[in-house]
């Protein structure tokens, strides 16, 4: 039972010249994990105001009016 509670040596990212303990892996992961949710808030909003904008550009009022022949124009 005290070989659960004790930390071995290779607790965390052991790289060649110095390791990296897991609580600092798991900050920057976490850090990195909001930057994401925060990115993903703001890149909604974007996309979403570009699609209202894009959607003012086919207006019915905005387009050129055709012009459609007559009903007895196209019977004869």
């Amino acid at each position: 039972m005290s070989n659960l509670n004790q930390k071995s040596s290779d607790d965390g990212l052991n790289l060649m010249l110095f390791n990296i303990p897991t609580h600092v892996l798991l900050q920057i992961c976490t850090g990195a994990v909001i930057g994401v949710v925060v990115g993903g808030k703001a890149l909604e909003e974007t996309l979403l105001a570009i699609s209202q904008a894009s959607e003012e550009v086919f207006r019915g009022d905005r387009l050129p009016v055709l012009k459609f022949p007559a009903e007895n124009e196209v019977d004869s």
